[in-house]
Order: structure tokens, then sequence, then C-alpha cells
């Protein structure tokens, strides 16, 4: 991922914390931000040492990355996003995770929705 899309300083993690919008499931919780002049959007990633080694935490970052790569063109520009993973997240495979991420996506209402299909608009798959 790009670095224009990342958040990587502690005190952007704490703004978004402290000023974002919080929605969750069992899997993962997501803060979002919205910035003003800010042409597209950026992730920060929180996986804790509780959830398991670093080989897991590792793997359930590439996962998250992955998913927003995939959706990157429907995922509203502008905002700044947290994604914070919790301990049943590490008992998932890639599609268990994409499946949590695009619930929380729609409750959290980043995504654009194709309104002919009530689905999230995925750009990869015409």
């Amino acid at each position: 991922m790009k670095k224009s899309y990342r958040i990587k300083k502690n005190d952007e993690f704490q703004a978004v914390f402290k000023k974002g919008k919080s929605f969750a499931n069992r899997q993962f919780v997501i803060y979002v931000m919205r910035r003003e002049g800010q042409s597209n959007f950026r992730i920060g990633l929180s996986v804790s040492k509780k959830i398991g080694n670093a080989v897991k935490r590792n793997e359930i970052k590439r996962y998250v990355r992955q998913v927003f790569l995939e959706y990157k063109d429907a995922v509203k520009p502008g905002n700044d996003y947290i994604i914070i993973a919790r301990k049943p997240a590490a008992e998932m495979n890639f599609h268990e995770v994409k499946k949590s991420m695009l619930h929380v996506f729609k409750r959290a209402n980043m995504v654009k929705i194709d309104s002919n299909r009530d689905r999230i608009a995925n750009p990869d798959k015409k």
C-alpha cells in the first residue's frame, strides 16, 4: 500500500481515536474521521499482542490491507480509518476476514453501494 494511504504517526492515531466515530462487530473496530482537503483515504492498523505471535498479527494485517486494496475504488475518499483487530480475528482465514470487514464497512457507511443490486460497488468485478 502506498505511503499516501497510511497513517503511521501516534498523534494522527490519537486524533482519529478522539475525534472519529467508531463502528464494530465481533472481530474488528473501525474508527472513521473526516479529513478536509484529502483526495484519498488513509488507514492505520492496530493488532494487539493479545491476538497472537508476530506471525499471526502480521497475517491479520496483510488480510486487512488486501481487503482495502480490493475495494479501494469503492471506499469513500477524504477519511482516515483506524482498524483494530479483536481476538476472534485470529481464528479467521482471508475470506472470513473479508466478509467481516465488508460488514463493518457497510455499518460505517464507508463504501459506495451499487444501487441496482444493493451490493458494494467493486470495479474489479464487472
